[in-house]
């Protein structure tokens, strides 16, 4: 195994060495493989480590705990050192990636500073494995605290959910691969057995009291790593297990109870609880997609009483869910960092399992003093696109036509918020770009392209979200067709003496009869800044044989006489779509 690992030190050296001592910058990061809540244990199993892997340190983590890591490595190293160092049963199965800012006081080596030291490297000249193999020392077995008959008298006190704690333990450390059923056969102490010899202890195949406890330290270690305890919130009616290492109780807001970070990871956990039936169910489920802290990618699923919502991106992991039973609504959130799965899991499984509800639920009036602002939802920030702008129905299956600016490198682009929307084309010439809902559309109103040329000074109208969708619907802004040309002489360009906001960017031009005779532009880019209530637009004959090339049935207006503002506002509403990009 040795052999192995003494391999795979080399080969990293020779991949990352040079290109690692050239990015200071890169992801630092360590493997930690134990942790202790006594200093002397720690420090003897750090040495016990020492003698067969390379790179170990020993740190306080806070709360008298005490942490065995191996590092400081680039993330693809220890990444990769991780599975193989697993896969051999060099290290335990629950170890995982940590950071440096969860590392205090260093205990092991004796004196040393590691953790600013920078990236290890593999050396430069690689030792032969055989020679690192036979050089490593070999740790002698630790003395017992108990003997063997003594061992199987304390073992014969557990439970039987101990025993199968015991085998979960092992399983998790890649040492037992049989049923968890808390009978301890011939498996059970073999698998003890291979424990015992991988971590120094004679091997009995009987664990003693204290090699149990640290079997269970080793398996639990994600977990005291964050100060995993079981807390009850009477207000809200609910006990369960959190990571009170990394949370803190802040405030009620109702259905929430907000546990904020207070660690270094940026864990955050919500309890939910709110008196309700099937429909308030299903609202909550809507609402919680529209938060930041529920990214859009991952998997959703909603019963008839009960839910669960996993959102990965943006730097975090977001895992909810909640259940209706006997008039009451209840469940959590945990919020996670990216990056460090392995944990995230152990700690998501044990709220699951531990999660107890008990009477009452949150007041809806708690929390009435809280700050109230229109992108808030009971104090959590509603997700938000990068950029939106306004766009219009050019047929009756919902195609819209927008302005290109509104659509650059999205990762979702959006109609009127709830409507995912693909994109067909864009034309760099025009700055036009043309949008197909990915489901059908009926709009209410179609845009009707004005056939004939308008008269100069004319009234137009611009229908635009000129505030991105703040006000919820689309405004409409009066100005003057002040030429039929660009500044410079261009054609099909019309200028228009209007007060625009870049919001409206996209939206459709009207006459006074609601025929649309071009689109919108944004304000030039660069350095150059142009008098208040100028605009421009693009013509609608433009528009026209674009729609025409991409295979749109073009609808034209007929020559009527001029509407009323309430008639053209309805017409325009009924067209104007809000148009949103999204990260």
């Amino acid at each position: 195994m040795r052999i192995l690992i003494a391999a795979l030190l080399m080969l990293i050296g020779s991949w990352t060495g040079q290109a690692m001592a050239q990015q200071g910058g890169q992801d630092t990061v360590w493997i930690q493989i134990e942790a202790h809540p006594s200093l002397r244990d720690a420090q003897a199993r750090a040495q016990l480590y020492a003698g067969a892997l390379p790179d170990v340190n020993g740190f306080s983590l806070g709360g008298n705990w005490y942490g065995i890591l191996l590092g400081p490595y680039a993330r693809d190293d220890a990444e990769r050192m991780l599975q193989v160092y697993r896969r051999e049963r060099q290290i335990p199965r629950d170890s995982f990636i940590a950071r440096s800012n969860n590392l205090r006081q260093q205990f092991w080596p004796v004196g040393a500073s590691t953790a600013g030291s920078g990236i290890v490297l593999a050396p430069a000249q690689p030792v032969q494995p055989q020679e690192t193999a036979e050089a490593a020392p070999q740790p002698a077995p630790e003395p017992a605290d108990e003997t063997p008959a003594q061992a199987r008298r304390s073992e014969q006190r557990l439970t039987r959910d101990e025993r199968k704690d015991l085998q979960i333990a092992l399983k998790a450390g890649g040492f037992y691969a049989s049923a968890i059923d808390g009978a301890f056969g011939r498996g059970t102490r073999r698998s003890m057995a291979d424990w015992q010899a991988a971590f120094g202890h004679e091997e009995t195949g009987v664990l003693t009291t204290r090699q149990r406890q640290q079997l269970m330290d080793q398996y639990n270690a994600p977990l005291i790593s964050v100060g995993m305890r079981r807390i009850t919130d009477d207000q809200a009616g609910i006990a369960l297990q959190i990571p009170s290492g990394e949370v803190a109780f802040s405030r009620y807001e109702p259905p929430f109870a907000h546990y904020p970070s207070s660690g270094d990871l940026g864990v955050r956990v919500l309890l939910i609880s709110q008196p309700g039936d099937k429909a308030t169910l299903f609202g909550l489920y809507d609402i919680l997609q529209t938060l930041e802290i529920v990214p859009l990618e991952g998997p959703r699923e909603r019963k008839a009483d009960s839910f669960t919502i996993e959102g990965r991106g943006n730097g975090i992991v977001s895992y909810t869910q909640a259940s209706l039973k006997g008039g009451e609504i209840k469940g959590f959130t945990l919020i996670w960092p990216e990056g460090d799965e392995d944990r995230r899991a152990r700690v998501l499984s044990e709220m699951q399992n531990s999660f107890t509800r008990l009477d009452g639920v949150l007041d809806p009036a708690a929390g009435a003093d809280a700050e109230q602002r229109i992108d808030l939802i009971s104090g959590l920030e509603i997700r938000k696109p990068r950029l939106s702008r306004s766009g219009f129905f050019v047929d009756s299956k919902g195609a819209v036509v927008t302005t290109a600016e509104a659509v650059q490198n999205c990762t979702r682009i959006t109609l009127n918020t709830d409507f995912d929307a693909e994109l067909a084309g864009v034309d760099a010439g025009t700055g036009l770009a043309l949008l197909k809902p990915v489901q059908r559309l009926a709009p209410m109103a179609v845009a009707q392209l004005r056939s004939s040329s308008p008269r100069l000074q004319s009234d137009v109208a611009v229908s635009g979200y000129s505030y991105e969708g703040v006000l919820g619907a689309p405004t409409l802004t009066w100005g003057k067709l002040a030429d039929l040309r660009g500044l410079r002489g261009e054609t099909g360009v019309a200028r228009l003496a209007l007060a625009a906001q870049a919001g409206d960017a996209g939206g459709p031009v009207l006459d006074a009869g609601g025929a649309v005779l071009g689109v919108l532009s944004p304000a030039p880019a660069g350095a150059q800044q142009l008098p208040d209530g100028v605009s421009f637009a693009t013509s609608a004959e433009t528009l026209r044989a674009l729609l025409v090339q991409a295979g749109i049935a073009v609808q034209e207006s007929a020559e009527t006489a001029s509407l009323s503002p309430n008639a053209i506002n309805r017409q325009a509403n009924g067209m104007t779509v809000l148009v949103s990009c999204w990260d």
